[in-house]
């Protein structure tokens, strides 16, 4: 996908050329009309990760066209980025410029930031940290105020912590967050706070228990959990079961029950065509499921997870392609129609869409 061009007074026309487009890939589904969530125009991204380009020695913040990979386009201002990022770049790229240690062979940077104002940047090198480099760095960090990683192969010089610890509120209620490096998070925080909200909304009249698939670092299990007796979530990544067993936590939350399980493995369980040692704690005859909810991956959900998801009277379902969420709406249209629809532009000035919507059995 080509660097995208960012002009604010053609944002509302993008937005609005993509909401035509979901409502009609899901015409035929009697589609009710979508609620439509807009991203801020600018400095709407908490994540954001550039190539350093060398040219002698000068560096710069550089990203590369995939029509010309070879190409590099050199990056003085990156509007997307939130604004804490935004001020950071000009000042970690002079001091970083004045460090021959610290610039020497750096490949790549990446920041992580959030809205309670913490920041974790990694320096990814193509060369070995040697002892020289750690006392520098740990100078940077101080000087401006953020968390440090280095990296190179086989190589992860933590100075403090790999993560940042993100606060929002949600309908009164101040929602803590760990969010480790390298970990998937919402890039776009605003609009993140917006899904959770109307996943909320959604839930707000349900009752039951609720069983979530990938539930990631609990993004949303920590949102939806007070709307439900109990809440069973499942992940496959160990590193996100981590963070997701930490926000239950700091978030006070007791009535989820965390397992690390794929989809597939989840759905053998409740079938009780497979046990699980894993499952050796959960007492899966104390749920009452009602609903199901589901954040998938690009792909949507694969077939054992659409049966399984025919079993419920309520889907929640949250999708960042509306192609595969189409799918799986087709295969699920004889047992459920869309009761609720709503989209959400994450990703202003590309065709990327996220969308959400609550299908309940006819």
């Amino acid at each position: 996908m080509p660097i995208p061009t960012i002009d604010p007074s053609t944002y509302a026309g993008q937005l609005a050329d993509k909401v035509s487009q979901f409502k009609h890939n899901f015409a035929a589904f009697a589609l009710p009309e979508p609620e439509v969530f807009a991203s801020e125009p600018l400095h709407y991204r908490m994540r954001a990760e550039f190539r350093m380009w060398h040219d002698g020695e000068r560096i710069d913040y550089a990203m590369f066209d995939p029509a010309e990979p070879k190409v590099p386009v050199t990056i003085e201002h990156f509007p997307q980025a939130c604004e804490s990022i935004s001020a950071m770049m000009p000042r970690l790229r002079e001091r970083l410029q004045g460090s021959l240690v610290l610039r020497h062979r750096l490949f790549q940077i990446e920041f992580l930031a959030t809205l309670s104002g913490e920041m974790l940047i990694t320096l990814v090198y193509h060369r070995p940290l040697d002892e020289s480099w750690e006392p520098a760095a740990r100078e940077l960090a101080a000087e401006l105020g953020v968390k440090l990683i280095g990296r190179s192969r086989k190589q992860k010089i933590v100075l403090e912590q790999d993560w940042v610890l993100e606060s929002l509120e949600l309908n009164g209620r101040q929602l803590r967050y760990q969010q480790i490096e390298g970990s998937f998070t919402q890039p776009n925080a605003g609009v993140n706070r917006k899904m959770l909200g109307w996943a909320c909304a959604q839930a707000a009249s349900l009752d039951g228990d609720l069983l979530e698939l990938y539930c990631g670092n609990g993004n949303f299990t920590v949102a939806l959990a007070p709307c439900f007796g109990h809440v069973l979530a499942t992940e496959v990544s160990k590193t996100s079961v981590g963070a997701a067993n930490y926000n239950l936590l700091a978030n006070g939350i007791d009535n989820v029950q965390m397992v690390r399980m794929s989809s597939e493995e989840i759905s053998g369980a409740l079938a009780r065509t497979r046990e699980y040692l894993r499952m050796k704690d959960v007492d899966l005859d104390s749920y009452r499921f009602t609903t199901l909810f589901v954040d998938p991956p690009r792909s949507g959900l694969d077939a054992p997870t659409v049966e399984l998801a025919r079993g419920f009277d309520r889907i929640l379902y949250i999708s960042c392609n509306p192609l595969t969420l189409q799918d799986n709406v087709a295969a699920l249209q004889d047992t459920h129609q869309i009761s609720a629809a709503a989209v959400f532009d994450q990703f202003p000035y590309t065709h990327h869409l996220e969308c959400g919507l609550l299908l309940t059995r006819r």
